[in-house]
């Protein structure tokens, strides 16, 4: 399995902006769709965004939490995919991780969701971020 290498993370206000980067070795990324995850101490990880190989198609979470906040980006030039974070609040605290989705996106046969952890492959470690009111 390839490490990826998650940046971008810190301590901020609510109300502030934080940009994470996702990177992999090689040329892995843009071979590949991507999804962000999060997770905290009291709750499993769960599906933020993903973005397939070309950057043409995006998925959120349901949940509306972070529709409207959150935008999941890729510069396959760079081969480095974003998270841009916006208006955050005290609950996205949490790590957050990038992972890779070799299927890019498309119907996985044991997955009804982008949430799905079993779709994904390769990880990283996280980077976190905190969020104070």
């Amino acid at each position: 399995q390839v490490q990826l290498v998650e940046s971008g993370g810190g301590s901020v206000q609510t109300g502030d902006s934080l940009r994470l980067s996702c990177e992999g070795p090689g040329r892995i990324l843009s071979h590949h769709a991507v999804g962000w995850f999060r997770q905290t101490i009291v709750k499993e990880r769960e599906f933020v965004a993903a973005i397939s190989s070309n950057g043409s198609i995006t998925y959120y979470a349901d949940s509306g939490s972070v529709k409207g906040r959150f935008t999941i980006s890729r510069d396959n030039t760079k081969d480095v995919v974003y998270l841009q974070m916006n208006n955050l609040k005290p609950e996205d605290t949490a790590v957050y991780f990038c992972a890779t989705d070799p299927l890019n996106l498309r119907v996985h046969p044991y997955c009804s969701d982008y949430g799905c952890l079993r779709r994904y492959d390769d990880w990283g470690q996280g980077t976190r971020v905190t969020v104070s009111s």
